[in-house]
């Protein structure tokens, strides 16, 4: 859930090196947003946030006969922050949980 989508697969077989774990299931993590899982991700990330920011419209008027990647910029550039923001707070928290029910299955496993 990083917001430097499209650069996952290098963060993360770099994190897993500098860590010494295991490549594969970092790749796994790394993986789990994927084009079915990316849209609500990403939308509920932004939308925490820009509650966290304070931003309360984060759906501008779009005019979709005149849309080109300059539009989409300036309309939707305001969501920047909130997106990055949002992400890492996402990020911070899976890991966190992820680790607490982790620790516990393998402590739970070795005794």
């Amino acid at each position: 859930m990083s917001p430097l989508f499209g650069v996952h697969t290098l963060l993360g077989l770099l994190v897993a090196s500098l860590f010494r774990l295991n490549k594969l299931t970092i790749l796994v993590g790394v993986y789990i947003t994927n084009p079915w899982t990316i849209v609500p991700i990403y939308t509920f990330s932004t939308w925490v946030g820009a509650k966290c920011l304070g931003v309360n419209n984060i759906l501008p008027d779009i005019d979709w006969r005149n849309i080109t990647l300059s539009v989409i910029m300036k309309d939707f550039g305001f969501l920047i922050m909130p997106f990055l923001c949002g992400t890492f707070i996402m990020a911070a928290l899976s890991s966190l949980v992820s680790y607490v029910v982790l620790y516990h299955l393998v402590r739970k496993r070795d005794v």
